[in-house]
């Protein structure tokens, strides 16, 4: 997908060391893995009720709320259903950039949103030039597809159970 984005360099670690330190994504990395992490990370601005990336779209980054709210919602164009609102701190996307996969549904801004992006191609040079933190982060990735897994999985049998669908 070929867009019109505008990416800014992040000038000054201390704006966003306090929210890189609380991300499920970076959890066990040394002050320089993160440092290393944070020379790969742009930004990216969007208004309220902007389009980050449509359901379908190819996937070629991972997104990082800086400050702001975005939702997910699939079938946007037509009856939309709202899955989930994420905010500061939170990820999204990851799934799908590391899956090679398009995104499976949509992600808008639901308020003014600031994002620190991990693109694909950043991705590639952190492989080739430390395997051990590139290791480390897609463990960290497979862990929180895994949470997210579980809670799908949660919310399913809990509905199945109040359907009556679920032998015991």
């Amino acid at each position: 997908m070929k867009n019109n984005r505008t990416y800014v360099p992040l000038d000054s670690i201390e704006d966003v060391l306090p929210i890189l330190d609380d991300i499920s994504l970076f959890g066990g990395f040394s002050d320089e893995q993160v440092q290393t992490i944070f020379q790969h990370l742009v930004c990216i601005s969007y208004k309220a009720g902007d389009m980050v990336f449509r359901q379908g779209d190819t996937a070629s980054e991972i997104y990082i709320i800086h400050s702001g709210t975005i939702k997910i919602v699939v079938n946007v164009e037509a009856t939309p259903l709202e899955l989930i609102e994420y905010g500061v701190g939170q990820c999204f996307g990851e799934s799908s950039a590391i899956g090679i996969l398009p995104h499976s549904a949509s992600a808008v801004a639901t308020s003014d949103l600031h994002l620190l992006v991990l693109k694909n191609e950043a991705l590639h040079e952190i492989s080739k030039d430390d395997p051990v933190l590139f290791g480390r982060l897609i463990l960290n990735i497979a862990r929180e597809v895994c949470r997210r897994l579980h809670n799908a999985d949660e919310t399913i049998l809990h509905y199945a159970d109040a359907k009556g669908c679920r032998s015991a």
